[in-house]
């Protein structure tokens, strides 16, 4: 069955109207082609709906909980309304904290910041390093990259039960991978967490855009995830779950917005009484345009509806791997197998191709965007590649001429703002390079491939 024939299925919806559906862009080899965006994984395109709700708004603007004014009253009406609909998105308690935020990196470093001390934290190599890297002050254990769901729940109850029982943990786990896809068993594994004492943060980078998340269901203390992967722009992020740690802890950034009451001292100095709501860790003036693009974005998929959205998308994922798998010389990259779960994210590497030379060539010969590198997933990626994990890495391409073996893969990413026809192009155009090769030569130019001219 075509991705179009099964596109007609009542129970899948058609694509959702992105900004730049309709742009084109030159070929080397001649002539222009509308751009096939295929990284979404890095960046969503902006919901035209997210979009004209922004620019609706966009007169109105005014500086929120500020000002006595006509405008800032309506701001601070919407900046709030916006934390009361990423709570409903994510089904939230009702004593939870939403903190916007500038991305799930800043999320998680805010959280990491609010760390009782002794805290010890848990997480897998297999995660982003929004997710890896940010408990610098905890005592931190890195587990190995699992082969199954179970295993990754195996692992981790295995290092929870050796751990310090009497001081505080945390676990943090991603619920999709932004290499492979596929979906991990956050349920299984908050149980795991909490069996033993810990506390469990979920990043939902990648999940919160494909499938819904919810709060209350999967049993997490909190969750992140970014706007520009939900489809909404502007540099926004959410973090979102329980109250405690963020209440007690010093805020994140000190000023304004986060000060309830500033005193000054007979000594000089001055004392200082915290907000303990979110505006804690939300000092100085906040991104009122990026929250309310992800209360939009969080509406619009809603109201879509993610049966239908996950349908169409498992279609696309099918049309995907069904080409790949025409194409001996592709090797999809897994952890859990080819029958796992997964979203729109689909990683893999092309026998005799340097992946920055696919890459470039997808790019300048079919205009279709994919990325290519170690996807700020290093110890997974070289897992993955059969490679030493801990080998140093930059993030972009490595310095490899075409045909050169580097140690990098290609990632082909896709949503539901993705027409059937991008999809249908990227199958075609990886047959036709591993068949007939790249019709143009191509350079490296600082560690990227680039067409030569």
């Amino acid at each position: 069955m075509s991705v179009s024939t099964a596109a007609a299925d009542q129970t899948v919806c058609a694509p959702l109207p992105v900004l730049g559906r309709d742009v084109t862009v030159p070929l080397v080899t001649g002539g222009e082609v509308t751009y096939a965006a295929l990284d979404y994984a890095a960046s969503a395109p902006a919901l035209q709906r997210v979009w004209d709700d922004v620019a609706a708004y966009a007169p109105y603007y005014g500086s929120v909980h500020r000002g006595a004014g006509y405008l800032s009253q309506l701001s601070t009406d919407l900046f709030e309304n916006a934390r009361r609909t990423v709570a409903e998105f994510l089904d939230c308690r009702g004593d939870d904290q939403v903190v916007f935020t500038r991305s799930t990196t800043d999320s998680l470093n805010l959280l990491a910041a609010t760390l009782p001390a002794g805290c010890q934290v848990f997480v897998f190599e297999t995660e982003h390093h929004a997710s890896l890297l940010p408990w610098k002050d905890a005592q931190v254990t890195y587990l190995n990259a699992p082969r199954t769901p179970q295993e990754a729940v195996t692992a981790l109850e295995r290092a929870l039960a050796a751990r310090d029982p009497h001081g505080p943990a945390l676990v943090c786990v991603t619920g999709a991978s932004n290499v492979t896809g596929e979906l991990w068993p956050v349920r299984e594994l908050a149980a795991a967490a909490h069996a033993h004492g810990a506390r469990i943060v979920l990043d939902a980078a990648q999940l919160a855009p494909h499938h819904p998340v919810s709060v209350r269901d999967l049993d997490v203390d909190w969750v992140a995830f970014s706007g520009h992967k939900l489809y909404a722009p502007f540099g926004s992020g959410v973090l979102a779950g329980r109250a405690d740690w963020l209440r007690e802890a010093e805020p994140y950034l000190a000023g304004g917005g986060a000060s309830r009451k500033v005193t000054r001292r007979v000594d000089g100095g001055v004392d200082v009484e915290w907000h303990e709501s979110a505006a804690r860790h939300e000092a100085g003036s906040p991104n009122v345009i990026g929250a309310y693009s992800i209360a939009s974005a969080c509406k619009a998929l809603t109201e879509a509806g993610f049966d239908r959205l996950v349908a169409r998308e498992e279609q696309l994922i099918g049309a995907v791997r069904a080409g790949l798998a025409e194409v001996p010389e592709v090797r999809v990259l897994s952890l859990f197998g080819d029958d796992a779960p997964r979203v729109g994210v689909i990683s893999f590497v092309v026998e005799g191709w340097n992946s920055s030379h696919f890459a470039a060539a997808l790019s300048a010969e079919y205009g279709i965007g994919v990325r290519d590198g170690l996807f700020c997933a290093h110890p997974l990626v070289r897992t993955l590649l059969g490679s030493d994990p801990q080998t140093q890495g930059e993030c972009g391409a490595p310095e490899a001429a075409p045909g050169e073996k580097s140690l990098n893969a290609i990632r082909v990413s896709f949503g539901a703002g993705t027409p059937d026809e991008h999809v249908e192009r990227f199958v075609r155009a990886v047959k036709e390079l591993v068949r007939d090769g790249a019709k143009w030569n191509y350079r490296t130019e600082d560690g990227r491939c680039v067409p030569a001219v």
